[in-house]
């Protein structure tokens, strides 16, 4: 809860104050740049600890990380570092994964995916050994797209029309109009080889046979960088992130829900929290869902374009059901990450983005982060989370009555592929659903990303950083420019760069 009012804190640093709403990775990037940048910073959470998506669940003696597991742009973590005259390495260790992931098949095939070029060369060969030369033009492509979108424009704003017509010829020459599954087909014909390269936009929220092929840089992103994973979870990064905020002098304080955003004459002018109090700010920058910004944040400022009705009709992300477990046994075999395809693949996607409709066959992640650091779980036992991509709440789930079904459903599924015996060796269980997201997230229709990553939901058609209702209020976060993601979210935040003032040109609230 606030220790201290805002009148109290003012009269002991006259910096001028900026209040940023939410404290997953977006806000917590946001809140280290703008101390950086000379402000005194509040970040307001919700929940009763830091990290909105990227919160840690902690049962006897198991940790789990409620969102995400990987970092892939390890740079975008040691620039916020540096602003603070540290290193990212001797706060925070990341391992990469080699693999980075085990995908398989309903046949129980296994195709792994690699950094090394060579080693990768050869088990495209060993799946489909007709599309290795279709593999290395897709590679081409990839890095193409990659240069452009990622490290061209991923932290470059888009708030007015200006900005979008400058890189149209970019998005036409790239081919951006097509889908993932679209452009990736025009290189390899190996089934199996198109869903190891076509997946990525899952991880964002995005159907890959619906999503801009703009997100084929992912492939590319991942071999420039690496896939890496924190050392004690990814809530060890929210830990630091947090640190840093507090040794600039600003505080993160949870328990803190945030009712409205209020203005004066257009612009942003503060907060008004759950029980009634205001915490006044010459900068607002919003971390939470854009619908939940718009529609309930802003429900007593008039809105011409991010209308109620844009809210609602805005083509929203799928949801996700995860299982976080412990077992009393070890699983040796099972890779850090591995991805366990259903049946179904073009079928099943549908059946989520587009009839909403929660099918009776699913494709899974697996997470066993214990393969690398054992530490997060008792010795002799192992941490799991599973997801499995389901309709966001448009769709007629009722979730009350059907997760425990669900939960068993995959139960009996990981039995039977990578997991045998799992039945038996649970000893610690945590459920989240859509209606968690809904509900504990603020998220709209409880979908897990954010808008959904289409070409008319990107770029200038997305949510702008620099909100276009009120002056002096930003946004961060996964269904802002430039997308969902670590490096999404991170590089949204590197956005307010180029858009907020810097704190010695802001006249400070009376």
């Amino acid at each position: 809860m606030l220790k201290r009012t805002d009148e109290e804190t003012h009269r002991e640093d006259d910096r001028p104050h900026a209040v940023v709403i939410g404290s997953g990775f977006g806000g917590l990037a946001a809140a280290v740049r703008l101390g950086a940048r000379g402000y005194r910073v509040t970040v307001l959470e919700k929940l009763d600890a830091p990290g909105g998506r990227a919160y840690v669940f902690k049962d006897e003696g198991y940790v789990f990380d409620a969102g995400p597991t990987i970092i892939t742009v390890p740079f975008l973590l040691e620039e916020l570092w540096e602003m603070c005259g540290r290193k990212l390495e001797d706060d925070i260790e990341l391992r990469e994964m080699n693999p980075f992931y085990g995908i398989r098949f309903d046949d129980g095939d296994v195709v792994h995916c690699y950094r090394d070029a060579d080693v990768m060369r050869e088990e495209v060969k060993r799946i489909a050994p007709d599309d290795a030369a279709g593999y290395e033009r897709f590679l081409k492509k990839s890095q193409d797209i990659f240069e452009v979108g990622f490290k061209q424009l991923a932290h470059v704003p888009f708030h007015t029309l200006k900005s979008m017509a400058e890189v149209t010829p970019d998005l036409i020459r790239l081919e951006s109009y097509r889908s993932v599954h679209s452009l990736v087909s025009q290189y390899v014909k190996n089934p199996k080889l198109q869903v190891a390269l076509n997946f990525h936009p899952l991880l964002v929220g995005g159907n890959p046979f619906a999503a801009s092929s703009f997100y084929c840089l992912i492939s590319y992103l991942e071999r420039e960088w690496g896939v890496h994973f924190v050392m004690g979870g990814t809530g060890k990064l929210v830990d630091g992130l947090v640190d840093l905020i507090e040794g600039q002098g600003g505080q993160v304080l949870c328990d803190s829900e945030v009712s409205q955003i209020t203005t004066e004459n257009g612009k942003a002018t503060g907060v008004r929290l759950g029980d009634g109090r205001h915490v006044k700010a010459d900068v607002v920058v919003s971390n939470a869902e854009v619908g939940h910004t718009y529609k309930y944040l802003l429900s007593e400022t008039r809105r011409k374009r991010w209308t109620d009705r844009k809210v609602e009709s805005a083509r929203q992300s799928m949801s996700l059901f995860l299982w976080y477990f412990g077992t009393n046994r070890k699983y040796d075999d099972v890779d850090h990450h591995t991805i366990i395809l259903g049946p179904r693949y073009k079928g099943l996607l549908n059946d989520i983005f587009n009839k909403k409709k929660l099918a009776d066959d699913f494709s899974l992640y697996l997470h066993r982060p214990t393969a690398t650091d054992p530490s997060m779980a008792p010795e002799g036992c192992e941490a799991f989370y599973v997801l499995s991509p389901v309709p966001n709440l448009q769709g007629d789930t009722d979730w009350e009555t059907e997760a425990e079904r669900y939960r068993q459903a995959v139960e009996q599924r990981l039995q039977e592929t990578v997991l045998p015996g799992l039945k038996d060796a649970v000893t610690v269980s945590r459920i989240m659903t859509p209606l968690d997201f809904r509900d504990r997230l603020n998220s709209t229709h409880g979908a897990a990303f954010g808008l959904e990553p289409i070409l008319t939901q990107s770029a200038w058609f997305r949510a702008h950083n620099k909100s276009e209702e009120v002056d002096g209020l930003y946004l961060v976060g996964a269904g802002t420019h430039p997308g969902a993601g670590v490096p999404g979210v991170l590089s949204s935040a590197r956005v307010l760069d180029a858009i907020v003032p810097d704190a010695s040109s802001v006249k400070v609230h009376g």
